[in-house]
């Protein structure tokens, strides 16, 4: 029974993840939940495969159907990728509940402004000069690639909203951008997990295969019904950040 419904977390996690990151609270605190006896490194690591493969898949079906600006993706990509490193090593050294409170506000935020602004990412509109596109995404990708290894939840989300917010794109095609740099942060990190033998074949497969479903699902959702949706989708999903991270700041 625990497996049965740890796949259907897994769907439904790789079903919003597609459309607008965030997956990751669905499915992660699931697993915990469903599954106390293992270790962190066990969870995070079958997880981390589970959601990798789903992640794929998203951004390959993206990239069937949406232009995909690629030097843009390559100068986000990098920098998550180091800077998710340089955050997880510091997220060793000092605690993450001296920034949960900051980065509550921060979210509740973002929320309230893209409640409030009805055609924000319906269009591409860029805010800034075309020569310095790459430039905002590489502090883009630095940003939340430090942010994903430090702390975590919600990272897709975020970096949805700061290609949208930040550059300009819409929401369709940030979510596009962040499906590919997910892919390559994820991969980056899954090779520690592999080497050291985290993950659980037994669990992370099964899950996989649902995660892959929900996610092709999402991402065919989302390129056929278009940036309105996504917008929709994305506020619901930074409501559940925002109760995630109230729950961890105030139960202390």
């Amino acid at each position: 029974m625990e497996l049965y419904l740890l796949c259907a977390f897994a769907f439904l996690a790789g079903f919003i993840d597609s459309i607008v990151g965030g997956g990751g609270l669905v499915q992660v605190p699931a697993f915990f939940v469903l599954y106390p006896q293992l270790s962190v490194p066990n969870i995070i690591g079958t997880n981390r495969l589970a959601s990798a493969v789903g992640t794929s898949v998203a951004a390959w079906n993206y990239s069937r159907t949406v232009k995909i600006p690629w030097k843009t993706v390559l100068y986000a990509g990098i920098p998550a990728s180091v800077f998710s490193y340089f955050g997880a090593t510091l997220q060793s050294l000092l605690p993450s509940e001296v920034l949960k409170p900051i980065i509550l506000i921060l979210i509740i935020a973002i929320a309230i402004y893209t409640y409030r602004k009805k055609d924000f990412g319906h269009q591409e509109q860029f805010n800034v000069a075309p020569e310095k596109v790459r430039w905002w995404a590489a502090g883009i990708g630095a940003t939340l690639g430090f942010y994903n290894g430090f702390i975590g939840p919600g990272t897709g989300s975020l970096l949805v909203f700061g290609f949208v917010s930040v550059i300009g794109y819409s929401f369709l095609s940030s979510s596009a951008i962040s499906k590919i740099i997910n892919v390559v942060a994820d991969v980056s990190s899954l090779i520690f997990f592999l080497m050291n033998k985290y993950i659980l074949f037994h669990l992370a497969l099964p899950m996989m295969a649902c995660n892959v479903a929900g996610s092709y699902l999402g991402s065919r959702m989302a390129v056929l019904r278009g940036n309105a949706f996504i917008r929709q989708v994305f506020i619901v999903v930074v409501a559940g950040i925002v109760a995630r991270f109230a729950w961890d700041v105030f139960r202390h």
